[in-house]
C-alpha cells in the first residue's frame, strides 16, 4: 500500500525500504539555511495567527551523532571511493562545522536512495545557492557524473530585493538517473507565445496553435499564438504566496503543478514515487493525482498529521484504510515511549488525535494551551476549544488550571489529553462544571472533557460541536483517471 513513514528518513530508509524498489524520487531538504521555520496557521476570522508552530530548524551542528555517522561512511564498503575522498577532502578544508555536518547528514541519505532507486530510476534533488554547490559534487560521486541530466532553474517572481545584491528569484533542481543506459524519461512540451509582426501571424499551420485573446500571460501583449515547445531546463512556475488557495500553511511549500512536472517526466503511471522529507506532502499529493503510488517520511508529527488531512481533503483518502502510516504510536506504551522521547512530538501527536491546530505563545512559553479547535455556532459567532496535553502524570490544581485557561482566553469548552486517566475527584469536577449550551441551538456540551490514549485506541471520541474548520481545508483534486475524456466524433 501506499504509505507514510514517521521518523528519521535514513533509519526508515535502512529498515524498510527494499534495494531498487523505487521508480523516482523527490527531495526537498533542508539547505542549511540557519533558519528555524514555522507553520502559519489561520485564526478563528480566517486572518493570519501571531503564534506559530516551529516546523523544523534549518541549523545544523556537528555533535557525537554527526561524527559517529561520517566515521562508518569512511570504514564501509558500500560508500564509493570517490564519495570518501570528498567528503575527508571537505573536512580537511571546512573542519566540523555546520555545513559540514550538513553535507555527511546528506551524503548517508544520498547513498541509501541511490540504493533503494531502480536502474530505470530518477531522483530530483531541490536546492537553494546556499548549498547546492556542494551538493552537486556529491551527487557526480553517488550516481556518477555520466548520470547527470539537468541543473533545472525553478524560477518564481517572488522572494527579497536588496539593495546589495540582485534578486533571489530561483531555486535549483539537480536531476540525476541511476544508469543512463535505461533510465526512463518522457520528454515534455510547454507552451511558447508567439507574437504577431507588425499586423501579420505566423503560419497557423506550422504552429499548430490557436489564437490567444488574452494575451501573452507573462508580458501581456495580445494578438499573437501559443505553440508546443521543448521544454528547456528553465521552469517558470509562479510559488505559492500566503494568502493562495492551494497553500495549507506549511513553510517551504512547493507548487503542485512542479511536483506534476518533475513525476510526469520521469515516471509511469503505477510507479512508486518517493520523498523523505516530504513535509506536508505536495510530491504525496501530485503522485496521488497523476496514479502513481507513493512512500512519504517525515521527521515531525506535525507533518504527518498535515499530509493525513491534505490527503483526506484532496482525495477522501482515510488512514490505515487506504493507506498504511508507520511510526505514529499504535498503543499506549509507545505513546509512553514518544512522551519519554520528545514532549513536543508527543503533543503535537496527541493534539493530531482531534485533528486539532497546535499552539505556542509567542515568547514559546506554557500559556496552558497546546492545541486549539475552532467551531461557528448558529449565531454565526466563533469559539474555540482549549486543548492541554500531558504526558505525564497531572493533579487536580493542574486540571482546575485548565478551567482558568478557559475563563482567561474566555472560551467555553476545553479538552485534557492524557496518558494517565483522571482521577475520580478530577472526573467529580469536570462534571461539576456542567455543558454549555450551543448559541441558537437546543444543543448541550461538556464544558471540560477528558480523553486518554488509552480511550482513544478504544474508539471513544470526545464530544465535540463540528470543529472541520480547525485546519485549513486544502482543495479537492480529481485524479486523472476520473477526468472524462472526449470522445472522437
Amino acid at each position: 500500500m501506499n504509505t507514510l513513514y514517521y521518523g528519521d528518513n535514513l533509519k526508515i530508509l535502512r529498515k524498510y525500504i527494499t534495494d531498487e524498489s523505487v521508480d523516482l524520487i523527490y527531495l526537498d531538504p533542508p539547505f542549511n539555511s540557519k533558519r528555524a521555520y514555522a507553520v502559519f496557521f489561520k485564526d478563528k476570522q480566517g486572518g493570519e495567527s501571531k503564534a506559530q508552530i516551529q516546523a523544523f530548524e534549518d541549523t545544523w551542528s556537528w555533535n557525537e551523532d554527526v561524527d559517529e555517522e561520517f566515521g562508518v561512511m569512511m570504514i564501509h564498503p558500500d560508500y564509493p571511493t570517490e564519495l570518501k575522498d570528498m567528503l575527508k577532502a571537505f573536512k580537511g578544508f571546512m573542519g566540523k562545522n555546520e555545513l559540514m555536518a550538513y553535507l555527511t547528514m546528506m551524503a548517508a541519505r544520498l547513498v541509501e536512495m541511490r540504493r533503494v532507486l531502480k536502474n530505470t530510476g530518477s531522483i530530483y534533488l531541490h536546492c537553494d545557492p546556499t548549498a547546492s554547490h556542494y551538493l552537486k559534487i556529491m551527487m557526480d560521486q553517488i550516481f556518477g557524473v555520466n548520470n547527470f541530466r539537468n541543473e533545472i532553474i525553478w524560477h518564481y517572481k517572488t522572494g527579497g530585493l536588496s539593495k546589495n545584491w540582485f534578486g533571489k528569484k530561483h531555486d535549483i533542481l539537480l536531476f540525476y538517473v541511476k544508469d543512463s543506459s535505461k533510465s526512463f524519461f518522457n520528454p515534455l512540451k510547454e507552451k511558447a507565445y508567439i507574437p504577431t509582426l507588425k499586423g501579420r501571424t505566423f503560419a497557423i499551420e506550422k504552429l499548430q496553435a490557436k489564437t490567444d485573446n488574452e494575451g501573452c500571460k507573462t508580458c501581456g501583449q495580445k494578438g499573437g499564438f501559443y505553440h508546443m515547445a521543448a521544454m528547456p531546463d528553465v521552469w517558470n512556475i509562479k510559488t505559492l504566496f500566503r494568502n493562495d488557495k492551494e497553500r495549507l500553511g506549511y513553510p517551504t511549500q512547493k507548487p503542485l503543478e512542479l511536483l506534476e512536472r518533475i513525476i510526469q517526466a520521469s515516471s509511469n503511471e503505477g510507479d512508486i514515487i518517493m520523498d523523505p522529507f516530504c513535509g506536508c506532502g505536495t510530491a504525496i499529493a501530485a503522485a496521488e493525482k497523476l496514479g502513481r503510488q507513493w512512500i512519504g517520511i517525515d521527521i515531525t508529527h506535525l507533518a504527518v498529521a498535515l499530509m493525513k488531512k491534505r490527503l483526506s481533503d484532496n482525495f477522501h483518502l482515510i488512514p490505515y484504510e487506504n493507506y498504511d502510516v508507520f511510526g505514529e504510536p499504535e498503543s499506549v506504551a509507545a505513546a509512553s515511549e514518544l512522551a519519554e522521547h520528545s514532549k513536543s512530538q508527543f503533543e503535537f501527536w496527541a493534539v493530531s488525535l482531534v485533528v486539532g491546530q497546535p499552539f505556542k505563545s509567542k515568547g514559546g512559553g506554557d500559556s496552558g494551551i497546546d492545541g486549539l479547535l475552532y467551531f461557528k455556532d448558529y449565531e454565526g459567532d466563533y469559539h474555540r476549544i482549549i486543548i492541554e496535553v500531558k504526558g505525564g502524570g497531572y493533579t487536580p490544581t493542574m486540571v482546575k488550571g485548565l478551567k482558568a485557561t478557559m475563563d482567561r482566553e474566555n472560551e467555553p469548552m476545553g479538552i485534557l489529553i492524557a496518558l494517565k486517566p483522571p482521577t475520580k475527584g478530577m472526573l467529580s469536577y469536570a462534571a461539576s462544571l456542567g455543558t454549555w449550551q450551543m448559541p441558537g441551538s437546543l444543543r448541550k456540551y461538556p464544558v471540560l472533557q477528558f480523553l486518554t490514549i488509552e480511550d482513544y485506541f478504544k474508539g471513544i471520541r470526545p464530544d465535540l460541536p463540528d470543529t472541520s474548520m480547525t485546519l485549513k481545508k486544502a482543495n479537492r483534486e480529481i485524479r486523472e483517471s476520473e477526468k472524462p475524456t472526449k470522445l472522437d466524433l
